[in-house]
């Protein structure tokens, strides 16, 4: 027998993430004043966002000049309500009007035991203008405030 410690993926282990304060402007929907949006884009977020209103609510992020993207990380915490959530993630090339989908996800809070969705995407986005966060955060309605934890991203 032959053993290999293989250790862990050294193209996780040094991925840097964007400075998206720096080099990005952001659109949102509605904020609560005590949880604006601006927490969510350090990848050690310190504070998360929530929305000031019901239903669903979007998140954009407008570059300064055109971005190469290769990673995508989001983070979600529901502490409260049990309900299914539902986002859309979408791109927009520079010179194009439209966005594009980069995929569609639910996930199903169910407090106290599963509180946390986390997900990395690997992406290859070339000539990014923009990027978008549309979420949905109880797909059968009602009265259930969106939040997020964290938005990071790599080039």
């Amino acid at each position: 027998m032959i053993k290999r410690i293989i250790g862990v993926d050294k193209a996780i282990s040094t991925i840097t993430w964007l400075d998206l304060t720096q080099l990005a402007d952001v659109e949102v929907t509605s904020e609560q004043p005590a949880s604006p949006v601006e927490g969510v884009f350090a990848c050690d977020a310190p504070a998360p966002w929530r929305a000031a209103v019901p239903g669903p609510q979007t998140i954009r992020l407008r570059f300064h000049r055109p971005m190469r993207l290769t990673r995508i990380r989001l983070a979600f915490e529901e502490t409260a309500a049990m309900r299914t959530q539902e986002f859309v993630l979408r791109w927009q090339a520079v010179g194009t009007l439209q966005t594009m989908d980069i995929l569609r996800q639910q996930f199903t809070f169910a407090p106290p035991d599963t509180t946390t969705e986390r997900e990395e995407y690997r992406v290859d986005l070339s000539d990014v203008s923009a990027l978008e966060l549309s979420i949905t955060p109880h797909i059968s309605g009602g009265s259930s405030i969106a939040t997020l934890q964290q938005w990071c991203v790599a080039a």
